[in-house]
């Protein structure tokens, strides 16, 4: 009988999905297990049956344990609480334990903070001020300082804003008329590549690695937006000032600007990306969903 990998999730979303999905394609002998917040569960993605144990704050079902600890690949995508990265102050002393192959902690290019529209890669200054990035980078440096003290092969994903079939700039725009009026650099992802970027990442023979996931081409927002209207044949797009904007997220968010280097990622995972630019990716998502 071939043996199969054994994956955890430290939550469902996404991210984890899509990357069921692409072990599936790849036809990956492999069993998982995932984390939620309602309730311990047998469930189905994909045709797999998986086992999702709760976990809320600090409270978890025991039984994941020895799931946990018998796991050859971890992946948490988890957002840190306060500041405080639940999983790893719950979880640190089993994961002493585990047999893990190989863990990714995926956090955020939002820890890079503002660098007024240059270029960043993996070696710049982690200047991230907001809610987002200064609970970010306090996190990576929690998951790098246990990395050193137990020798084990932890890694870090910085991953850009994601978009995927089901959340992009063209159903917001559709729904909106409007877009950010200031110009801000902002470096992408479409959810398929990060889903094969953490997949080639489990399965290298590097470790300890830190990277960034980002596609090739940072863009404003004004670009974007301005692309996809001309996809969706919507003239005189609104610019609204940031200022405007009730939600607090939003202007944390466009207080960053930056442009987020791939060029390690790729050459590191010899990575080559099927949506490069978000102009293949939303005119992917355009042409599909007609």
């Amino acid at each position: 009988m071939t043996n199969k990998d054994k994956f955890f999730f430290f939550g469902f979303g996404q991210t984890a999905r899509y990357l069921v999905s692409n072990l599936v394609q790849s036809k990956k002998k492999f069993t998982f297990c995932a984390t939620n917040t309602n309730k311990t569960s047998l469930k189905m993605y994909v045709k797999k049956k998986f086992k999702s144990f709760k976990f809320k704050d600090k409270s978890y079902d025991k039984k994941l344990i020895n799931q946990l600890i018998q796991s050859d690949y971890i992946l948490i995508s988890i957002p840190p609480q306060e500041k405080i990265d639940l999983v790893l102050k719950v979880f640190s002393k089993i994961l002493q334990k585990s047999k893990f192959k190989k863990l990714i902690y995926l956090s955020a290019t939002s820890v890079y903070g503002n660098h007024e529209g240059k270029w960043v890669n993996e070696n710049s200054k982690l200047k991230g001020k907001t809610k987002f990035g200064l609970g970010r980078k306090i996190a990576e440096a929690g998951w790098v300082k246990f990395r050193n003290q137990n020798d084990l092969d932890i890694n870090i994903l910085r991953v850009s804003g994601i978009y995927s079939k089901e959340n992009n700039v063209l159903k917001k725009i559709l729904k909106t008329n409007i877009y950010v009026k200031e110009k801000k650099y902002f470096s992408r992802i479409r959810v398929e590549d990060l889903a094969e970027i953490i997949k080639k990442m489990f399965y290298s023979v590097k470790k300890t690695l830190i990277l960034n996931a980002s596609d090739d081409k940072p863009a404003t927002n004004i670009e974007v937006a301005n692309f996809a209207a001309k996809l969706l044949k919507i003239k005189n797009l609104k610019p609204v000032p940031i200022s405007k904007f009730k939600n607090k997220m939003i202007k944390e968010f466009y207080k960053d600007s930056k442009r987020v280097s791939n060029k390690n990622m790729k050459n590191k995972l010899l990575m080559r990306l099927k949506y490069p630019t978000y102009k293949e990716g939303l005119r992917n998502i355009f042409y599909n969903s007609r």
